[in-house]
């Protein structure tokens, strides 16, 4: 039997939405495999609404918004560009940025609109199964999906990648501006370095962990892990468990004898 893919879509109310109505009325052909979400913009979409509908086991996610230029809130898909940039440098650390796509689709290229769906529908027939349905709960894809949804969600994060366009785009008060890979290259040791941050905290829920066995996890040098640690605990976020003769052992801060620390 042929694998029939589960696809989600969130469409922009002014411009996709619109073109999906017209490839209805006008009776223009295209898999059935896609489920709509109506937003308001492209820009409302959270990269975090799309790695809950990933964890759910979804097969694929597209989002889909006005042209660049043709906003309905001027420069909301520019900020749907931003997020989703940030979502793929995400997942790619799992080898699922394959199945997310960002495309532009305007109210009146019902045409155009069938077309992307089915493009991206074989795309993720493809590909196969979402090997997310396969995984146990607590299985190291699982963990990394978790630890992706916290990163989305950090303010500091979020604060640099809301900066990009008037950071590399714009000049500042001296007529300066960041040359765009110098920026990417900056935002991606920023996002990867949280990444490393939020699985070592989830990796710390259940049991006391040592730094060697953090490093095994995530397959990244001891001396990186115990920064992340030192930060961590600046932060509050972990607690210094025990010492013994080959190990030191960290565990989160919320859980435990609260006089271990």
């Amino acid at each position: 039997m042929e694998f029939e893919p589960k696809i989600l879509g969130f469409l922009c109310n002014w411009c996709s939405y619109a073109g999906a109505d017209l490839a209805g009325v006008s009776r223009i052909q295209y898999p059935p495999n896609l489920r709509v979400i109506r937003v308001m913009c492209s820009g409302r979409v959270e990269p975090s609404f799309v790695i809950e509908a990933i964890k759910g086991g979804i097969d694929g996610v597209i989002i889909m918004g006005c042209h660049p230029g043709d906003c309905h809130y001027l420069e909301g898909n520019f900020e749907a560009i931003t997020k989703f940039d940030l979502l793929k440098n995400l997942l790619a650390f799992t080898g699922l940025a394959n199945r997310v796509h960002l495309e532009w689709v305007s109210a009146s290229e019902g045409v155009r609109f069938a077309e992307v769906i089915t493009k991206f529908t074989n795309a993720i027939q493809d590909l196969g199964p979402s090997p997310v349905k396969k995984q146990k709960k607590n299985s190291e894809l699982l963990i990394d999906l978790n630890a992706m949804q916290r990163v989305v969600n950090d303010h500091r994060l979020r604060a640099i990648v809301g900066r990009k366009r008037a950071l590399t785009q714009e000049e500042n008060v001296y007529g300066e501006k960041i040359p765009e890979g110098n920026f990417e290259k900056f935002q991606l040791e920023a996002i990867l370095d949280e990444f490393h941050r939020q699985k070592i905290i989830l990796l710390a829920e259940n049991k006391p962990i040592s730094v060697k066995e953090l490093a095994q996890e995530i397959k990244i040098d001891s001396g990186k892990i115990l920064e992340h640690v030192v930060t961590l605990r600046g932060k509050g976020s972990l607690a210094l468990d025990h010492i013994n003769w080959c190990n030191i052992n960290f565990r989160r801060r919320d859980w435990g004898d609260p006089s271990c620390s």
